[in-house]
C-alpha cells in the first residue's frame, strides 16, 4: 500500500478530499496529530463553525454531558442553521406570515435536551474501535420506537490513485431494519428509508472523549422538513 500519510496530503493539496481520516482529522488545515489539550465542550467552542451548536449545548445545559466520558458526533453550523430555517418556514406556514422572526431561541428547549443526546455515546467509539461490518450503538436518549443508530466505516476506493481504500466513519439512522438487508429497496417508502451521512473530519481526541464531524448534508435531528422557497 502506498504511504497513506503522502498520498492524503498530496489529496488535500489538490484539493481533492474533504477528509475523514485518523490521519487528517481536520477540514481547516490544521494539525495532524488527533489529540488536542481541551475538553470537548472547549474545542468545539474554540472553532466558529460550531458556534450554533455550542449555543444549543448552553441553552439544553448539556455542557456537563457533552464533556463526559463520550463520543459526540458534532454538526456544523450549516447542518443547525439549516433546521433552524426549517422550523422557520414550518411556523410561517402556520401563522400564514413569513415575516415572523425565528432563531436558535425559538426553538422548544425541551426537543433540544432531548435530541442533541442522540449524538452522545457512552466511552470511545474511535475508529480503531469501529468496524466495517459496523453495529447498532444506544445513545444517551435512549430507546425511540422503530428507530436505531448504526455505526460503521464506510470503505470506498474513490481514491484509488493515491491510496488503497479510505474508510469514513458513517453514522445512520435505522427506521424499522436496516435498508440493504430488505430484498427491494425500491419497494421501501421514502419515509421508512435509512438516512446514512459520513462525516467530513473523525477522530478528534480530546481530554474528556472523542468527537466525529458530520457532514453538512447532515441537517439537525435528521430533519427533513421543507426549507423555505
Amino acid at each position: 500500500m502506498k504511504n497513506i500519510i503522502t498520498a492524503l496530503l498530496i489529496l488535500v493539496t489538490a484539493g481533492s478530499l474533504v477528509s475523514c481520516n485518523k490521519d487528517s482529522y481536520k477540514n481547516d488545515g490544521g494539525t495532524h496529530n488527533p489529540k488536542v489539550n481541551m475538553t470537548t465542550y472547549d474545542f468545539l467552542k474554540s472553532k466558529p463553525q460550531f458556534s450554533s451548536l455550542v449555543h444549543l449545548i448552553d441553552r439544553a445545559g448539556l455542557k456537563d454531558a457533552v464533556n463526559g466520558n463520550i463520543t459526540f458526533f458534532a454538526t456544523t453550523n450549516y447542518s443547525v442553521d439549516e433546521f433552524v430555517r426549517a422550523r422557520y418556514n414550518r411556523r410561517a406556514l402556520e401563522l400564514n406570515n413569513e415575516n415572523i422572526k425565528y432563531t436558535l431561541d425559538s426553538l422548544p428547549l425541551q426537543e433540544i435536551k432531548d435530541s442533541i443526546k442522540m449524538y452522545m455515546y457512552t466511552g470511545d467509539l474511535g475508529r480503531e474501535k469501529l468496524t466495517v461490518d459496523g453495529k447498532f450503538y444506544q445513545n444517551l436518549l435512549g430507546n425511540i420506537p422503530n428507530v436505531q443508530f448504526y455505526i460503521k466505516l464506510r470503505r470506498t476506493q474513490d481514491y484509488g490513485s493515491y491510496i488503497d481504500h479510505v474508510d469514513y466513519v458513517n453514522f445512520t439512522k435505522v427506521i424499522g431494519t436496516r435498508d440493504e438487508t430488505e430484498p427491494d429497496y425500491n419497494s421501501i417508502p421514502n419515509k421508512d428509508r435509512d438516512m446514512s451521512y459520513d462525516c467530513q473530519t473523525s477522530g478528534i481526541i480530546t481530554t474528556t472523549g472523542t468527537i466525529h464531524v458530520l457532514s453538512d448534508f447532515h441537517r439537525l435531528f435528521f430533519n427533513t422538513e421543507a426549507l423555505p422557497k
